[in-house]
Protein backbone atom coordinates (compact mmCIF):
# COMPACT_ATOMS: atom_id res chain seq x y z
CA UNK A 1 0.00 0.00 0.00
CA UNK A 2 2.83 2.56 0.47
CA UNK A 3 4.44 1.61 -2.79
CA UNK A 4 1.04 2.18 -4.60
CA UNK A 5 0.67 5.48 -2.85
CA UNK A 6 4.44 6.37 -3.32
CA UNK A 7 3.47 6.09 -7.11
CA UNK A 8 0.75 7.63 -7.00
CA UNK A 9 1.90 10.59 -5.35
CA UNK A 10 5.00 10.67 -7.92
CA UNK A 11 2.70 10.53 -10.61
CA UNK A 12 0.48 13.35 -9.87
CA UNK A 13 3.92 15.16 -8.73
CA UNK A 14 5.40 14.91 -12.28
CA UNK A 15 1.88 15.35 -13.67
CA UNK A 16 1.46 19.09 -12.76
CA UNK A 17 5.41 20.29 -12.83
CA UNK A 18 5.21 19.03 -16.57
CA UNK A 19 1.86 20.33 -17.07
CA UNK A 20 3.04 24.10 -15.64
CA UNK A 21 5.54 24.00 -17.96
CA UNK A 22 4.41 25.67 -21.16
CA UNK A 23 5.59 25.04 -24.40
CA UNK A 24 5.05 27.67 -27.30
CA UNK A 25 3.99 30.30 -24.96
CA UNK A 26 5.17 33.57 -27.46
CA UNK A 27 2.14 32.62 -29.41
CA UNK A 28 0.14 35.10 -31.27
CA UNK A 29 -3.19 34.81 -33.01
CA UNK A 30 -3.06 35.90 -36.56
CA UNK A 31 -4.76 38.98 -37.33
CA UNK A 32 -6.32 38.21 -41.02
CA UNK A 33 -6.53 34.99 -42.84
CA UNK A 34 -6.62 32.56 -39.71
CA UNK A 35 -8.46 29.62 -39.10
CA UNK A 36 -10.94 29.27 -36.63
CA UNK A 37 -10.87 26.18 -34.18
CA UNK A 38 -12.31 25.33 -30.78
CA UNK A 39 -11.03 23.61 -27.99
CA UNK A 40 -14.12 21.54 -26.20
CA UNK A 41 -13.79 19.94 -22.71
CA UNK A 42 -16.23 18.15 -20.66
CA UNK A 43 -14.80 18.56 -17.19
CA UNK A 44 -12.22 15.89 -18.12
CA UNK A 45 -12.06 14.98 -21.57
CA UNK A 46 -10.59 17.40 -24.70
CA UNK A 47 -11.65 17.24 -28.10
CA UNK A 48 -10.49 19.44 -31.02
CA UNK A 49 -13.30 21.00 -33.02
CA UNK A 50 -12.14 22.21 -36.51
CA UNK A 51 -14.44 22.99 -39.94
CA UNK A 52 -16.08 20.25 -41.48
CA UNK A 53 -14.93 21.79 -44.44
CA UNK A 54 -12.60 24.39 -45.84
CA UNK A 55 -9.65 25.21 -48.50
CA UNK A 56 -7.24 23.18 -46.11
CA UNK A 57 -8.83 20.10 -45.20
CA UNK A 58 -12.65 18.27 -46.23
CA UNK A 59 -13.56 15.86 -43.62
CA UNK A 60 -16.36 14.11 -45.49
CA UNK A 61 -13.19 12.43 -47.23
CA UNK A 62 -12.63 10.42 -44.61
CA UNK A 63 -15.94 10.12 -42.35
CA UNK A 64 -19.50 10.07 -42.80
CA UNK A 65 -22.57 12.18 -41.30
CA UNK A 66 -24.36 8.79 -42.62
CA UNK A 67 -22.64 7.07 -39.83
CA UNK A 68 -24.59 9.10 -37.25
CA UNK A 69 -28.13 8.40 -36.55
CA UNK A 70 -29.34 11.92 -37.10
CA UNK A 71 -27.51 12.65 -40.28
CA UNK A 72 -27.34 16.23 -39.57
CA UNK A 73 -26.02 18.14 -43.70
CA UNK A 74 -25.37 21.15 -42.22
CA UNK A 75 -23.42 20.64 -39.03
CA UNK A 76 -20.17 23.47 -40.17
CA UNK A 77 -18.31 21.95 -37.24
CA UNK A 78 -16.54 18.47 -36.28
CA UNK A 79 -15.12 17.54 -33.16
CA UNK A 80 -12.88 14.98 -32.33
CA UNK A 81 -11.37 13.37 -29.22
CA UNK A 82 -8.91 10.24 -29.35
CA UNK A 83 -9.23 7.87 -25.95
CA UNK A 84 -9.47 4.23 -25.23
CA UNK A 85 -11.84 2.07 -26.73
CA UNK A 86 -13.05 0.03 -23.95
CA UNK A 87 -13.83 3.19 -21.96
CA UNK A 88 -15.21 5.05 -24.81
CA UNK A 89 -17.68 2.31 -25.40
CA UNK A 90 -18.28 0.86 -22.13
CA UNK A 91 -18.60 3.73 -20.39
CA UNK A 92 -21.18 6.03 -21.57
CA UNK A 93 -21.90 7.79 -18.17
CA UNK A 94 -19.46 7.64 -15.09
CA UNK A 95 -21.89 5.15 -13.63
CA UNK A 96 -20.88 2.57 -16.16
CA UNK A 97 -17.26 2.65 -15.56
CA UNK A 98 -16.16 -0.98 -14.58
CA UNK A 99 -12.52 -1.67 -12.40
CA UNK A 100 -11.81 -3.79 -15.65
CA UNK A 101 -12.25 -1.04 -17.90
CA UNK A 102 -10.11 1.48 -16.06
CA UNK A 103 -7.51 -1.21 -14.96
CA UNK A 104 -7.00 -2.11 -19.12
CA UNK A 105 -7.11 1.65 -19.86
CA UNK A 106 -4.30 2.84 -17.66
CA UNK A 107 -1.78 0.28 -17.99
CA UNK A 108 -1.81 0.27 -21.67
CA UNK A 109 -4.01 -2.76 -22.41
CA UNK A 110 -6.70 -2.27 -25.05
CA UNK A 111 -6.92 -0.30 -28.14
CA UNK A 112 -7.90 3.38 -28.75
CA UNK A 113 -10.85 4.89 -31.02
CA UNK A 114 -11.97 8.14 -31.87
CA UNK A 115 -15.01 9.85 -31.19
CA UNK A 116 -16.45 12.24 -33.71
CA UNK A 117 -19.23 14.24 -32.85
CA UNK A 118 -21.16 17.35 -35.62
CA UNK A 119 -21.95 20.29 -34.19
CA UNK A 120 -24.50 23.26 -35.36
CA UNK A 121 -23.04 25.79 -33.25
CA UNK A 122 -20.58 26.64 -30.46
CA UNK A 123 -20.20 29.21 -28.10
CA UNK A 124 -17.40 30.41 -26.13
CA UNK A 125 -17.62 29.69 -22.27
CA UNK A 126 -15.48 27.66 -19.71
CA UNK A 127 -15.61 24.36 -21.48
CA UNK A 128 -15.44 25.77 -24.85
CA UNK A 129 -12.75 28.15 -25.86
CA UNK A 130 -12.36 29.74 -29.32
CA UNK A 131 -8.69 30.40 -30.98
CA UNK A 132 -7.13 31.76 -34.35
CA UNK A 133 -4.72 30.04 -35.85
CA UNK A 134 -2.13 29.98 -39.14
CA UNK A 135 -2.84 28.05 -42.17
CA UNK A 136 0.16 26.41 -41.70
CA UNK A 137 -0.91 25.36 -38.24
CA UNK A 138 -3.84 24.24 -39.36
CA UNK A 139 -2.46 21.86 -41.57
CA UNK A 140 -0.16 20.29 -39.20
CA UNK A 141 -3.17 20.19 -36.31
CA UNK A 142 -5.42 18.01 -39.43
CA UNK A 143 -2.47 15.62 -40.08
CA UNK A 144 -2.31 15.09 -36.29
CA UNK A 145 -5.66 14.48 -36.20
CA UNK A 146 -5.61 12.23 -39.59
CA UNK A 147 -2.94 10.03 -38.32
CA UNK A 148 -5.00 9.15 -35.87
CA UNK A 149 -7.52 7.16 -38.04
CA UNK A 150 -6.88 3.76 -39.04
CA UNK A 151 -7.87 4.09 -43.05
CA UNK A 152 -9.03 1.54 -44.99
CA UNK A 153 -8.56 0.90 -48.42
CA UNK A 154 -10.45 3.15 -49.85
CA UNK A 155 -9.09 5.91 -47.78
CA UNK A 156 -11.75 6.15 -45.30
CA UNK A 157 -11.88 5.73 -41.94
CA UNK A 158 -12.71 2.56 -40.00
CA UNK A 159 -16.40 3.12 -38.61
CA UNK A 160 -17.26 1.03 -35.49
CA UNK A 161 -20.89 0.23 -35.92
CA UNK A 162 -23.27 0.97 -33.71
CA UNK A 163 -21.46 3.05 -31.54
CA UNK A 164 -23.28 6.20 -30.50
CA UNK A 165 -24.03 8.48 -27.33
CA UNK A 166 -26.25 10.97 -29.21
CA UNK A 167 -27.63 11.49 -32.58
CA UNK A 168 -24.71 13.80 -34.24
CA UNK A 169 -21.58 11.48 -32.90
CA UNK A 170 -19.76 8.61 -34.16
CA UNK A 171 -17.10 6.45 -33.15
CA UNK A 172 -13.92 5.19 -35.31
CA UNK A 173 -11.00 2.91 -34.71
CA UNK A 174 -7.72 4.74 -33.97
CA UNK A 175 -4.12 4.21 -33.57
CA UNK A 176 -2.22 4.45 -30.61
CA UNK A 177 -2.73 2.94 -27.21
CA UNK A 178 -4.25 4.91 -24.17
CA UNK A 179 -2.51 4.54 -20.67
CA UNK A 180 -1.88 6.86 -17.58
CA UNK A 181 1.49 8.64 -19.13
CA UNK A 182 -1.03 8.83 -22.97
CA UNK A 183 -4.40 10.18 -22.54
CA UNK A 184 -7.19 12.15 -24.35
CA UNK A 185 -5.61 14.78 -23.16
CA UNK A 186 -1.91 14.12 -23.92
CA UNK A 187 -2.97 13.47 -27.46
CA UNK A 188 -4.22 17.31 -27.46
CA UNK A 189 -1.78 18.57 -25.94
CA UNK A 190 0.61 16.53 -28.79
CA UNK A 191 -1.99 18.13 -31.79
CA UNK A 192 -1.32 21.67 -30.30
CA UNK A 193 2.91 21.05 -29.24
CA UNK A 194 3.20 20.04 -33.32
CA UNK A 195 1.71 22.65 -34.40
CA UNK A 196 3.62 25.09 -32.66
CA UNK A 197 0.58 26.44 -30.59
CA UNK A 198 0.75 27.21 -26.92
CA UNK A 199 0.47 23.43 -24.99
CA UNK A 200 2.20 21.88 -21.63
CA UNK A 201 5.44 19.60 -21.86
CA UNK A 202 3.37 17.17 -20.91
CA UNK A 203 -0.20 16.63 -19.01
CA UNK A 204 -2.78 14.22 -18.81
CA UNK A 205 -5.25 16.72 -17.73
CA UNK A 206 -8.01 19.15 -19.25
CA UNK A 207 -7.74 21.98 -17.46
CA UNK A 208 -3.61 23.05 -17.69
CA UNK A 209 -4.27 23.16 -21.56
CA UNK A 210 -7.64 25.26 -21.83
CA UNK A 211 -5.19 27.66 -18.84
CA UNK A 212 -2.66 28.45 -21.83
CA UNK A 213 -5.45 29.57 -23.72
CA UNK A 214 -6.91 31.94 -21.51
CA UNK A 215 -3.76 33.38 -21.09
CA UNK A 216 -3.41 33.91 -24.95
CA UNK A 217 -6.97 34.75 -25.93
CA UNK A 218 -7.83 37.32 -22.85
Amino acid sequence: MAALLSAVVLYLLLAIVCSIIPVNSNFKQPQQDGVIIYLITNGVHTDFALPVQNQYKDWNQIISRMHTTGNNSKAPYVAFGWGDKGFYLNTKTWDDLKFSTAFKAMFHLSTSAIHVTWYNQLYESESCQKIIISADQYRTLVEHIHQSFQIDNQGAAKVIAGAHYWNDDAFYEANGSYSLFYTCNTWVNDGLKKAQLPACLWTPFDRFIFQKYKDVTQ
